[in-house]
């Protein structure tokens, strides 16, 4: 069996994570000492991934927190405070993040007014985050698994696997999952323009289990549909509103709108924690803007014109009546998206 992919985790005082840059060529970590580089981490796409990212965060705000554990009890408390305002600003766009960070928030303010005490129970909330994210991923696996048949095609998008999360993954959680329980299937992976998420991640962790999967450019995915080589789309999602609407990696949108055509199910694998219920609808989900150098090339490689204007928004929204159903640990919600999410 292949060991688990350790994607964040606490070891030795610091926060540790894979560096997703880095792969496919090279497995490896980098360990954070200091909170800001944590925060850097999640800027610069070390670590990515809506769950996996608010893990991050929450280890974070831990490791900036017992650095004041001599300070005063409200110095330490407004320390904390200002730490979690800054994590706040790396990634607008996952809400995750700010779930994690309103959690480590509610439980600061439940802590007693020792900072060494408190530090230690900050870092045991942000642990439980983490292995709480774990199980709710296979739980995500064992309803999500249902779906899928065997001998299904399935194509998926970005990366939503345990690099994505703190372990086991939520859209590849449930291919995992129906894996698990015997079934065989067929991937394929939109490699997802600008910066490859799927080639390089999603790619790396089906070939590191073995399971079937075949890499295509995002732009091929409507004529694998019209060839009837794909039957199902499933992905991940890094913010839901409370109708529905689905934010995901920029291309999802576009996959909804060809799989509706094709009369094919589009499936979002998502944690509760994903789900906003304070956005009415897709358009006040905040959409992240990154550097056009992601766009004019990659890894070194230049295929645009140096300073030619670029559009980079790193993620889409999907409409809720393009979603046939949201995979959460609590259970498959189908439409009316709205009615269902809200009685979750």
């Amino acid at each position: 069996m292949t060991a688990p992919i350790r994607t964040v985790f606490w070891e030795n005082e610091a926060v540790v994570m894979v560096d997703q840059r880095a792969l496919p060529g090279e497995e490896r970590y980098v360990r954070c000492d200091d909170y800001r580089r944590v925060m850097a981490a999640i800027s610069d796409l070390t670590v990515r991934g809506a769950p996996a990212i608010g893990v991050a965060a929450a280890l974070g705000i831990a490791l900036g927190a017992r650095s004041f554990g001599n300070s005063s009890w409200e110095e330490f408390r407004l320390e904390t405070l200002r730490i979690c305002d800054d994590f706040a600003r790396t990634r607008p766009t996952a809400r995750n993040l700010f779930w994690a960070i309103e959690r480590m928030k509610r439980r600061l303010a439940t802590l007693p007014p020792d900072p060494a005490r408190a530090g230690d129970l900050l870092l045991a909330e942000a642990l439980s985050i983490l292995e709480e994210d774990i199980e709710v991923n296979r739980r995500i696996g064992l309803h999500g698994r249902t779906l899928i048949d065997d001998g299904d095609a399935v194509l998926t998008h970005c990366n939503a696997g345990a690099l994505a999360t703190a372990g086991y993954g939520t859209a590849l959680g449930v291919l995992r999952a129906a894996r698990e329980e015997g079934k065989r299937f067929v991937v394929y992976v939109d490699e997802t323009r600008p910066v490859l998420q799927g080639a390089r991640l999603t790619a790396w962790e089906l070939a590191r289990e073995g399971i079937e999967a075949c890499l295509v450019t995002d732009n091929m995915a409507g004529w694998l549909m019209k060839l009837g080589r794909v039957r199902k789309v499933v992905t991940g999602a890094d913010r839901v509103a409370a109708n529905g609407d689905t934010a995901n990696k920029i291309g999802t949108y576009s996959l909804a709108v060809l799989a509706r055509h094709h009369g094919i199910p589009l499936y979002i694998a998502a944690p509760r924690s994903t789900i906003d219920l304070s956005l009415p609808d897709g358009t006040a989900i905040p959409i992240e803007e990154r550097d056009a150098e992601e766009v004019r090339g990659f890894g070194g490689l230049r295929w645009a014109p140096e300073g030619f204007p670029c559009f980079n928004p790193a993620f889409d929204v999907t409409p809720a009546d393009l979603v046939s159903a949201i995979i959460t640990e609590d259970g498959i919600v189908s439409p009316p998206l709205g009615e269902n999410l809200r009685r979750l």
